[in-house]
């Protein structure tokens, strides 16, 4: 296993016009588009103009795309349906739970997006309780979720890599305690399918809710969810259609009705409703396709050494990083700022604010979030990036230090 050579991260860069404009390291916000996603969904879009839509080839694509998935995070097509984002596979899970007043549910919200808190806090007007635990240092504290589980837990929860700032949570560890304990372990892999590796087996991830738009490299307004096969099936969909109902022969067409008797498909099939998001499956064919053809585990091991190289070099340059020296903990994601406010961060945080400015004027594509910069990484960026926004940080501490002076 290596990582990217010159050679090979050249051709990468040329596939998105975004990295001729600027230094485009937002990942965590979203992905930029290659050319090969633009054309495919421009195909698209010209047979929906010139009424030459096959639909029979779009459904054969679209089980492509099922396929291609599965395959990305080691799992069987029958585990993952199509969503409009990670907020509806998570909910997806989250509805399908038989709760009785006096289960309970277990997160860090400190670490999660909101759109994975609010949900479980949804519940409580049932009777559920929801288990809030603290991070450690800006972490996903592992000991104390496995702690706060006990055998009315039903779903323990963490996203793969937080929201913010940015650390790797230790899924295998967190996966392997649920399983033996029998509590649904959902992940909201928003910020690392794609990017990192991913194997629910390994993992023993029993639900993963992804969205395309960011490691994925494809659009807005679709997702996926995969769920264990044996999860699934004791699960009751809060929305049925056609698509998700297994009463039909092969040759019956979509708008046929089978009967008043039905069963509904086998795994993640079940959530399936119609129609699906044609124009994110030819997005998501052409970008898993990309990711497929130099392999999640090169992918990551690329963004890591691009995200150590820059928080050393940050680190040198005397920026607050988030966590410190780069560890296992740091994998595509670097955050500049102070995990927990305080009043004396406050010119720290200012100057920070000015840097920020500085960079988005001279094309530098980052975030803001909880006033830290997150610069985010994928497998379209290289060294050349990283070089120039260590660059342009020595200058604007040079200027910073001639006005202060």
């Amino acid at each position: 296993m290596k990582t990217l050579t010159q050679a090979e991260s050249a051709v990468i860069r040329q596939k998105f016009p975004v990295m001729k404009a600027c230094t485009y390291l937002d990942l965590g916000g979203r992905a930029p588009l290659s050319a090969d996603v633009q054309a495919a969904v421009t195909r698209y879009l010209d047979d929906c103009v010139y009424g030459r839509v096959d639909k029979d080839a779009l459904f054969r694509q679209t089980e492509a795309v099922r396929n291609r998935f599965s395959e990305l995070i080691n799992a069987h097509p029958d585990e993952v349906t199509f969503t409009k984002n990670t907020s509806e596979g998570l909910n997806i899970i989250c509805a399908g739970i038989d709760w009785r007043s006096g289960d309970n549910v277990v997160l860090c919200p400190e670490l999660e997006h909101p759109n994975n808190i609010y949900l479980w806090l949804n519940l409580r007007r049932r009777g559920v309780e929801v288990r809030l635990v603290k991070p450690r240092n800006g972490a996903m504290p592992i000991d104390e979720l496995i702690a706060a589980m006990d055998e009315r837990t039903r779903v323990l929860t963490v996203s793969s890599v937080s929201f913010i700032p940015g650390f790797r949570t230790d899924v295998e560890r967190l996966g392997r305690a649920c399983r033996e304990r029998g509590v649904l372990f959902l992940v909201d892999g928003a910020q690392s399918v794609g990017v990192l590796h991913t194997d629910v087996e390994a993992m023993c991830i029993d639900a993963l809710a992804v969205s395309t738009q960011k490691g994925l490299l494809a659009l807005y307004g679709m997702g996926f969810l995969y769920v264990r096969r044996a999860i699934a099936e004791r699960m009751d969909p809060a929305y049925i259609a056609r698509f998700g109902i297994d009463v039909f022969n092969a040759n019956a067409h979509e708008s046929d009705f089978g009967g008043t008797e039905f069963s509904l498909l086998p795994g993640a099939r079940r959530f399936d409703l119609g129609n699906y998001n044609f124009a994110g499956v030819c997005a998501a064919e052409e970008s898993l396709a990309l990711i497929a053809s130099i392999g999640t585990k090169r992918i990551e091991e690329h963004v890591t050494a691009l995200a150590h190289a820059l928080g050393n070099g940050l680190i040198e340059l005397g920026l607050p990083v988030c966590g410190g020296a780069p560890g296992p903990h740091i994998v595509q994601t670097i955050s500049v700022g102070h995990y927990e406010a305080s009043p004396a961060f406050v010119d720290s945080i200012e100057s920070l604010r000015r840097l920020y400015r500085y960079l988005l004027e001279r094309d530098v594509k980052l975030s803001v979030r909880r006033d830290m910069l997150r610069f985010s990484m994928h497998l379209y960026n290289s060294m050349e990036d990283i070089e120039r926004v260590l660059a342009l940080t020595r200058d604007f501490l040079r200027e910073e230090k001639k006005q202060a002076a």
